[in-house]
Parts: structure tokens; sequence; C-alpha cells
């Protein structure tokens, strides 16, 4: 007898949303394999399917009935179950009635805490193929849809019209109906190429078939690394180099089942646009790979995937080259059209747009911005008139016809409107920065004045926002303020700005004008900030605690922070590491025990035990390199330093009482200790680890 069998389920739409389709390939297929899982079934291995009109998977060696269960319910304790007659109580009678037994089938467990009755049995398993239509649904209600439709007459609600069901286990249709769809054993090949239904005999037949016969290539990866070969194989006959963005090629795999890369061409004297404003025509709106020569410059040709093999390419490329003038003559005429007003001159339109009601416009942020990016460019060695002149110049571009156009260029088109209008390079790179990092693994700013601008966009926004008492919420985060906030940490640390939050924060936060919050908002814009902090080093797999010991002191500088952090990282991986925060927590508990601060020195003539001296001894002939690294921010050096005290501070708790019955001894070995805290405290509190 067949104990297990191949399973193929493909369900056929209208076209899938593109941009989607990796998600609910995967989504629909971890869906199917998590029930199949959680109910018992084997199976041996799994492939999953997705194009612009199916989603399918294939299961291998799926086991074709659940094992049996064994059951073992707990009932009333053997003392309860019958009277002082021997007769069952009503207590035993409702357990056994519930088991679906009688009392004389339960079984007597003897356990420490006495007797209790007990109804032990067996669960049958179930028929895979009667589970299947079940686990199906499961999985199809459970897709990450942002919003359902419905179609025709019945109320069933998908991404997208279904069309077709085929559900075969070994070579038997399962016998369902999903969305009012019945299932067969029939896909449907490519809707020009092969309009027809095609026969499955069996799983393992399905992708096979449907490339031979139906000229569609089902599997979402292989098309993914075709389309990529045939872009980077057709710029390379031309001498040039695709540009291929991952979220584009995501999407053109999910638009077409048998991709054919073709070449075209526009006219050379639309390179006179700015090329992010031609690559944003091709990409945003009709999905083409731009291409660039060997030193990055854009050149007149494009590549796009057709979703058919044309007997005549020529006239497909024809096409395309007449959808693509039209849009790029659009970009063109922004280009020049907006030259004519600088930026400057638009700066006053900006009060039209509203930056968030309590907040003001973006004309009021604009000239908070030029107070912010001054200071901070003053801090940091940067231009301060450069860096004010960006600030003020920053925003114009929303209200280009180029911005308003193409939305991903703003403070690129500024960048180049701002060098049109005679604005000096770093004015025009600071505008064009100002938005790094966009997210993470992003650039950052490179001039110091772009930095400013960028940091001061993103703490007048922190800074505006938690003072109205709007921060984000759950996953709500209209202002994007967790990325701000993360903006903030990388620039200050991998930038190396010895910068302070607290200062950064209370100056954005005081050029707002009314903030009802503006008690609380440095604190918790600096907590938030430094929040952002611990979840990137969890992130990046450092221990919880490592971090925890750095904040346990109250910095506030992130790339200080950085530097101790990675000092303890350091530390705790040496093998006195332990012992010595051990001792250190040993030492904060005994302090703690101490009414009022232990600050008084430390006096030799009180020590009665050698270990006292030779601590002292140890501390005093550190203390001057220790404080020296820590005042240079060699915060490795200062730890490497303290780890040398290990066998002192062990041999001091084995042989010295601290809790000494006289109050001047006692308070001199706390001053000891204090002294050795104090001094591992100049960099963390290694207690924590």
């Amino acid at each position: 007898m067949m104990t297990q069998a191949d399973f193929l389920i493909e369900l056929g739409t209208e076209e899938l949303p593109p941009k989607a389709l990796s998600t609910l390939m995967n989504a629909f297929a971890e869906g199917i394999l998590e029930r199949l899982s959680s109910a018992g079934l084997s199976f041996d291995a799994s492939v999953r399917y997705g194009a612009p009109r199916r989603l399918a998977l294939h299961i291998t060696n799926l086991q074709l009935h659940q094992p049996d269960e064994q059951i073992e319910r707990r009932g009333p304790a053997l003392k309860a179950a019958f009277d002082l007659a021997g007769e069952p109580t009503k207590a035993v009678l409702g357990f056994a009635r519930s088991c679906g037994v009688e009392v004389s089938d339960l079984v007597t467990l003897e356990t420490d805490k006495g007797a209790w009755l007990v109804y032990q049995g067996t669960k049958a398993g179930q028929a895979t193929e009667a589970l299947l239509p079940g686990i199906v649904q499961q999985a199809l209600d459970n897709l990450p849809i942002a919003k359902r439709m419905r179609w025709g007459s019945r109320r069933d609600e998908f991404v997208r019209p279904v069309k077709w069901l085929l559900m075969l286990l070994g070579d038997q249709v399962v016998p369902t109906t999903v969305y009012g769809v019945a299932a067969g054993n029939v896909t449907r090949g490519h809707r020009f190429h092969a309009p027809v239904e095609l026969v499955v005999p069996n799983p393992a037949a399905y992708a096979d078939l449907l490339r031979s016969e139906g000229k569609v290539i089902a599997s979402f990866s292989e098309r993914h690394e075709l389309i990529e070969t045939a872009v980077k194989q057709a710029a390379q006959a031309k001498g040039l180099i695709a540009v291929i963005d991952p979220d584009l090629l995501d999407e053109v795999t999910g638009l077409n089942e048998w991709p054919v890369a073709l070449v075209g061409q526009f006219e050379a004297r639309f390179l006179d646009v700015p090329a992010e404003a031609l690559m944003s025509s091709m990409e945003e709106h009709q999905k083409y790979f731009p291409t660039v020569d060997a030193q990055g410059a854009i050149q007149p040709y494009f590549i796009f995937i057709a979703n058919i093999d044309s007997s005549d390419p020529a006239l497909v490329i024809a096409g395309n080259e007449k959808v693509i003038r039209p849009r790029l003559a659009d970009a063109a005429f922004f280009w020049e059209t907006d030259k004519k007003t600088p930026l400057v001159e638009r700066v006053e339109r900006l009060k039209t747009l509203m930056f968030q009601q309590q907040l003001g416009s973006v004309f009021d942020k604009s000239h908070r911005l030029q107070s912010i990016a001054g200071f901070i460019a003053g801090e940091i060695g940067a231009s301060v008139s450069a860096a004010e002149r960006a600030a003020l110049l920053a925003k114009a571009d929303l209200v280009t016809d180029m911005v308003c156009e193409f939305t991903d260029l703003q403070g690129i088109a500024g960048h180049y409107y701002a060098l049109a209008d005679g604005e000096s390079e770093s004015v025009a790179a600071a505008i064009l920065e100002q938005y790094k990092p966009a997210g993470a693994g992003d650039d950052l700013p490179q001039a110091r004045e772009g930095m400013a601008l960028a940091l001061a966009d993103r703490l007048d926004n922190l800074s505006g926002l938690f003072g109205i008492g709007q921060p984000p919420s759950g996953t709500k985060d209209p202002f994007a303020l967790r990325r701000a906030a993360v903006g903030v940490l990388r620039i200050l640390v991998e930038r190396k700005l010895p910068l302070d939050l607290v200062t950064l924060v209370e100056f954005a936060a005081a050029q707002h004008a009314n903030l009802p919050k503006r008690d609380i908002v440095v604190a918790d814009v600096v907590s938030y900030i430094l929040d952002r902090f611990s979840a990137g080093y969890h992130d990046a797999g450092f221990r919880t605690e490592i971090f925890q010991a750095v904040r346990a002191l109250n910095p506030t500088q992130p790339y200080d922070i950085d530097l101790r952090v990675r000092a303890v990282v350091a530390f705790s991986q040496l093998d006195q590491a332990a012992a010595l925060a051990a001792a250190n927590k040993r030492v904060s508990n005994l302090l703690a025990k101490v009414d009022g601060p232990v600050d008084t020195p430390v006096d030799p003539s009180l020590f009665t035990e050698a270990a006292e001296a030779e601590l002292f001894a140890a501390l005093e002939a550190v203390t001057s390199s220790v404080t020296e690294a820590v005042q240079q921010s060699h915060y490795g050096l200062a730890l490497t330093e303290l780890a040398g005290l290990r066998d002192v501070v062990d041999t001091f708790f084995d042989q010295v009482m601290v809790m000494a019955d006289d109050a001047a001894v006692r308070a001199n070995r706390l001053a000891l200790l204090a002294k050795l805290r104090g001094l591992f405290l100049q960099v963390a509190d290694i207690s924590v680890l």
C-alpha cells in the first residue's frame, strides 16, 4: 500500500500585483507547509512557484495519512470517583461520558500525590486528502493582502479573481472547491503563446509541461535569474552596462511569464536632462533598465523585457521607443521650465506646503533648518554660511514641476537646480545629501555641510513631533522618526562626529515656537534615539548586556558610546572578564548598602591585611594610565590595563572581610573598593555583564 505521494497545488488568477508576487508566493507556500507540519504530516522537499497568473507549490513524498495519536486525559481523583457504596460519582460519570467510554474502561494512575482515574485511548489519524482542502483554504485566507477584491456575483474575496484550481495528490485530483472554482488536473499556458488548457498527469510533470507546451516559466527565481542575465548580456552587446535596481528586477520578474530582453534607443538630445530624471522616468514609469558607459554616464539606450517572443522584435522595440519618447520629453520640458525660476525665488512658495499643522509650513521648517544646520556646522568645522544657505534652499525643489512629477527626485533635482542657479558646489552637494541615509545600508553624506543639514532635518522632525506629543506608536510612524533616529546615529558614529545628543536636541527644540511637551522633549528624544542604538547593536549580534554596561553611565554622545561599546566587547572576550565583572557586581552591592557616597580617600595606615595593601598599590599603579587612556577615548587600552587587576582583586575578596567590626577599617575598605569601581566606571559598568 502506497504511503507517500507528491502533492501539487496551483491557484490560477488574473494578473497578480507584480511588486507583491514574491511575498504572496512565499507566504502561500509557508502557510501550507507549516500547517502540514502542525498536522503531523511529513514530506521530503518542496518547490514554490510564482508567476503573473499563478501561485503554486509542489511537495514531494507527502505522507498520505496522519499517524495515530495516543491520548491520555486525567480525570477525577480515585477517592472522589466513587461514593461510600462503591458507586461511580457524577464527576467520574461525566468524565467517562466526555471521553466516550464507560467508567470501567478508565485506568488508575498512581502518582506521588495520590491515585487518579485516567482515560487512555488512540485518536485515529485522518487521510491527508481529507485535510488538504482546509489547509489550503487557511493558507489563502491568511495571505498578507492589503486589499481584497470581489468578482462576479460571488462574495468571495481575494487579491485577484480566481480562474482555475489545479490540485493533485499523486495522479489523483483532490476533490474540493476554492473561491467557487472546482479543483482539477488542468493548468493554463501563456496568455498569447499558448492560450490553451494543459492536462498535468502528475505533480512532477508540472514545471516542464508548462515550459515546453505552455510557454510559461513558473519558477520566480528562475525567471529572476534569466532576466538579470539577459539584461546584462543585452547591454554588453552594445558595449554598455545595465543599471539594475533590485526592486525593479523583482517587479519585472512579477510581470512576465516568458521574458525576452530587447534593447531600445532614444534621442541623444535628452541626455541634457539630469541622468536621475531620465532613469526615474524609465524605471518608475516604463519598467525599463537604463544603461551607462564604463564611467557611469547615462547612455541613450534602454533594455526592456517583453512577455512574448515576437517574430518581429523590431516592431516591439519601435513601439517601446515610441512610448518612452513623450515621457523623456516631459522630463526635458520640466527641466528647462524649472530652471527659469531660481530656487531662492521658490522658497516663498513653501508657505503653501504644510509640514505639520502644529509645526507650521515647509517654509517655517526651512528657517528652523537654517539655524540648526548653522549651529551644527559650527560644531563640526563646516562652513556655517554654506550650511545655512543649503538649509534655506533645501526644500525649494518640492515646488518644482520635476519633483511634482518624479517625487523620488527631491534633493536630487534641488542639487541640479542649485548648480544651474550658480550656487556653490558645497551648497548644491548639501542639498543633494540632506536625505542621506535614506535607509539601512544607504550611503552617508560626504561633505560636512551635508552632514550638518542631514542631521538638522532629522533633529527638527524628532524634536518637533515629540514636542507636540506625536511620537511613533506601534506600527504607525508617518514621519519616519525611527529611520530619522537611526540616521542621526549613523551619521554621528560613522562620520566620527563628537556631538552630544542633549545639546543637539535642546538646540533643535528651541527653534520651535510652541511645543506643549517642551519640558520633557529633550529627555524623550534622547532616550528614543539611544533605544534605536540598543536595537542596532542587538541586530549586529552584540549581547544586550554590552550596551547596557555603557548606557548605565548615562552617556549621550553616540560616537563616544560606540567606542565604549566596542571596547567592552573586546574586554568581555578576555579570560579575566567574568571574574572582574563578578567582582564589580559584588562591589556594587556592598557600596549600595552604605548611606551616601563613599568618597573619602583611602588611608593605607588602616590596612590590617597584606591583600589590602596589594590592591591599593595595584590601583595606584594603573590609575594615571587608565585616566589618560579614557581622556583620549582609548577605552580598549583602559580596560586592558584594568584586566590586569584580576589576581589582586580575587586575593582581596578571598582574604579580606570588607564589612569589618571596626568602623574605621570598614570605611577604609569600602573606600578602596569605591576606588576600584570608579576606575572601571570611567569606561562602563561592567557589573552589568
